[in-house]
Order: C-alpha cells, then structure tokens, then sequence
C-alpha cells in the first residue's frame, strides 16, 4: 500500500484506497474536465468533495497541494519513477494524464502540440472569460444592474470564442478532427456550464453556433461524460 502521509492534504479528505489517484474536486466547468478525463481512461480514482460553502479551497490542507486554492487538485501514487505526485491546474492535470496512459493525445509530436494549444485556448480564453460572464450575469448582476458594460464585454467575448470554435468544428466531428482528446474534455464543460450554470444560452446566442451545439452533443452523449460530469458527488 502506497503511503501518502507525506501529503498533508490526506489529513482532511484520508485516502480510502491509497493506492489509486486521488482527486479533490467538484462538479464545475473546471473540476469536471478532470473526472470525466478519468472516466475516458478507465483509471481508478477516488473522488474527494471540496466544500466551497465551507472554503475548503482555502484550508492548509488543501494548499498544501494547491497553493493557488483552486479545484481540481490531485495525487497520483503511482507517478513518474513509481512515486507519488501531487498536481493541480486541470490543463497540466488533462496532459498528464493523457501522457501517463498515451490517450486522448495524437501520437505524433505535431498534433501533441495542436492538441495543447487548444487546451491553452480553453485555458486562458475560454474559462476565463466564459466565467467571467456568468459572474456579472448571474452572481453580481445587482451590482451591475446600472451599468451594462461588464455582461455586454464578457457576452461579446464569449460569442467571439464560440466562433472561432464554430470555424474549427464545421467540418470535423471533435476539436482534433476524428480523434477526440483532452481539447475537446477542457472545453465542452465550459460551454455546457455558461448554460447549466449561468443560464446564458440565450443571451450569448447558442443558436448561432450550430457546430458547436452539435459538437457538444456529442461530447455529452459519450458515456465517459455521463459518469464524470457529477463528480464528486454531493453526499
């Protein structure tokens, strides 16, 4: 059995099953990337909520991990040399896991690079911005009920990210072309989120992507996103 003391976070979420990764997560746009990630691979892992209600997020357990007091965080016990690693950031954690397994990732060195990129796009384009959104949208739309500027910018923004995707998407099935990878897992939950969780589909004008909708069908219809996109699950 793999010791894991050596990991601080383990003291607050205690490790079940030592022996498989662990993730310390929750069901958001970024948490679920990872899980579903996970789930496409067939590895073993067990699921740890981090309370936000709580701020767990920000104990010393958790940045012990994660400095930075964000999900999704992880521990593989079975990392590089056979030893555990701690890791977080879900675009570092979608690459490690598609080079640990070699999957979910093009085999050759340039479409590694294409895949990356778009990983990227998803990472500094797409959630933040998306995220933004639904903050002045949904969460601080009282504070901005007088000034318009916030929602319209970060909808305008979404939009235009949508239609790059919308270009890559008319005539390929996944953001890769017929392989689909851990560009296509970064960014789908994010699209789903800012109508799941904003309820911005109508306002940042899903119907005009009609690639993407589809695409994005597609991504949800996978059972691998079916079992990953609740995880953790609320207890």
């Amino acid at each position: 059995m793999v010791d894991l003391t050596a990991f601080p976070i383990t003291k607050k979420w205690p490790a079940k099953n030592p022996d498989i990764i662990q993730l310390y997560s929750l069901p958001t746009p970024n948490g679920v990337k990872v899980s579903i990630a996970l789930e496409e691979l067939g590895l073993a892992y067990e699921a740890h909520r981090v309370d936000f209600g709580a701020n767990e997020q920000k104990s010393p357990e958790f940045e012990s991990l994660n400095p930075n007091g964000r999900i999704p965080a992880l521990i593989d016990p079975n990392g590089p040399d056979g030893k555990p690693i701690g890791l977080f950031e879900s675009g570092a954690i979608l690459y490690y896991l598609a080079e640990k397994t070699g999957k979910l990732i093009p085999a050759y060195a340039a479409g590694r690079y294409e895949t990356l990129c778009w990983v990227m796009f998803q990472m500094g384009g797409v959630g933040p911005m998306f995220g933004q959104f639904g903050h002045f949208y949904k969460y601080a739309a009282e504070k901005v009920a007088n000034n318009s500027y916030p929602v319209e910018r970060y909808r305008d923004e979404a939009k235009r990210l949508l239609g790059v995707m919308e270009g890559r998407l008319k005539s390929q099935q996944w953001i890769m072309g017929d392989t689909y990878t851990i560009a296509d897992i970064a960014l789908f939950p994010w699209v789903r989120g800012a109508d799941v969780f904003y309820g911005g589909r109508n306002v940042i004008g899903y119907d005009d992507f009609p690639a993407v909708m589809a695409w994005l069908e597609r991504c949800l219809a996978r059972p691998a996103s079916d079992r990953g996109i609740d995880v953790p699950v609320k207890e």
